[in-house]
């Protein structure tokens, strides 16, 4: 068990650890949904915390709403860039057997501009109006051929299903292939604990065959006329269709991650939040109009990104701490997500917010997630269609947490679903 945790009394156990000794990259406290209470306690004691020892090294945590706000629009001074870590508490490229991809998530300007904007259009609203009834009626295809009465797996038949689908409409990657795509992104933010790859060189492996796969398609499609998927895109646009390999593997594993973690786990989330706030489920049932502002409160409560990372620049403060040139500062969504400081009852479940963008799932600054309105859309009409035919999914186990600190995954969730 971690030695930051015991049971069953969780709580008194992290109220007595030395706040200097708190260390919140542990991915054993995300699996077991513990994190919360540490969060809690450093933006009540201390919410720009440094932390000398850790398994990814000495790092600060910024886990107040408008600290992480200042951190993340401000790109001049906290810095993406790959050679200098990259987006993620732990080091890109440090890992053994890790491959040195780039990404544009993991560039400053001008570059990152460029790359970006060059597959933007794929999830531009002319875009996203097209995408709406192909995603709602594979939507209602996957709810139509669910069980009821019968507990299955959520997160397999539906969250992981109806994200790949879209994701593979965004590729026009081959259809029959496209739980790839799952498998891909998995892998991608993998680590050997999680039992997901055995090692770091079955991972390099598992991407390099990824890149190897892409690669065929781009060879097809940079002979043919531009077209709106992604792939298309970066094969003709300036920016990127001279990209050096490990480049184009890079700028793939964002998209696929992007594309599919975000709102897989929401889809996941969500299901899990209602089953645990009944009252807000019965609001919900009595009035389906609240689903616009349901979906990003789910976003929100969910956080399926739990943090980005940026290198300081330069000297600067912070919430009157000195942040050196060089230091490893994590803006923790999750934790800005809760605090009340910024967001009214910010630990509660409310499907009504009056303001519920008001939050830091997707980012800001530069670096804001281009795919933000794609996850809202699919989320609100899969929330849509389950509405039309069952009167309630319920939770009928523990759902099953990914070992991660970036990623807050749903990994299993039985339910059994009742007819409306």
């Amino acid at each position: 068990m971690d030695s930051q945790i015991a049971e069953p009394d969780a709580a008194a156990r992290i109220a007595s650890i030395p706040i200097e000794e708190i260390d919140v990259a542990r991915p054993s406290l995300f699996q077991n949904d513990t994190i919360g209470l540490f969060f809690d306690r450093l933006r009540a004691e201390d919410p720009v915390h440094y932390c000398r020892e850790s398994h990814v090294g000495p790092y600060w945590s910024i886990t107040k709403f408008d600290d992480i706000m200042a951190v993340d629009t401000n790109h001049k001074v906290f810095s993406s860039e790959a050679k200098l870590g990259g987006i993620a508490i732990q080091d890109m490229h440090s890992a053994e057997g890790a491959l040195e991809l780039e990404m544009f998530i993991a560039m400053d300007p001008p570059k990152h501009d460029q790359q970006r904007k060059a597959v933007t259009p794929a999830v531009a609203p002319s875009n996203l109006q097209l995408l709406e009834p192909v995603i709602r009626e594979r939507a209602g295809e996957i709810l139509d051929e669910l069980p009821v009465g019968e507990d299955f797996d959520w997160v397999d038949r539906v969250a992981v299903e109806l994200t790949t689908m879209t994701l593979a409409t965004l590729f026009d990657f081959p259809w029959k292939e496209r739980r790839k795509l799952t498998r891909w992104s998995d892998v991608a933010t993998a680590a050997p604990e999680t039992g997901i790859v055995e090692s770091y060189e079955a991972r390099r492996e598992e991407l390099i065959g990824c890149a190897m796969y892409f690669k065929t398609l781009w060879d097809e499609r940079i002979n043919e006329e531009p077209k709106n998927d992604l792939i298309s895109m970066m094969a003709h646009s300036p920016a990127t269709r001279d990209m050096p390999f490990l480049e184009f593997l890079g700028n793939l594993m964002l998209l696929i991650v992007g594309g599919n973690d975000t709102t897989r786990n929401s889809i996941s989330g969500g299901v899990l939040a209602l089953n645990q706030n009944p009252d807000e489920y019965a609001k919900l049932d009595s009035d389906p109009s609240l689903i616009g502002k349901m979906v990003p409160e789910i976003i929100r409560w969910q956080t399926p990104l739990t943090h980005m990372r940026r290198t300081a620049l330069e000297d600067w403060e912070i919430g009157g701490k000195p942040i050196r040139k060089g230091d490893k500062v994590v803006m923790w969504y999750l934790s800005g997500n809760r605090d009340e400081s910024a967001i009214e009852r910010a630990d509660q479940f409310i499907i009504d917010r009056k303001n519920p963008r008001h939050h830091l799932s997707f980012g800001y600054g530069i670096h804001r997630c281009m795919g933000n309105r794609l996850a809202e859309l699919q989320l609100r009409i899969i929330w849509e269609e389950i509405h039309k035919r069952f009167s309630r999914v319920e939770v009928t186990g523990e759902p099953e947490r990914l070992y991660s600190n970036l990623v807050r995954g749903i990994t299993r969730m039985p339910v059994r679903l009742h007819a409306r």
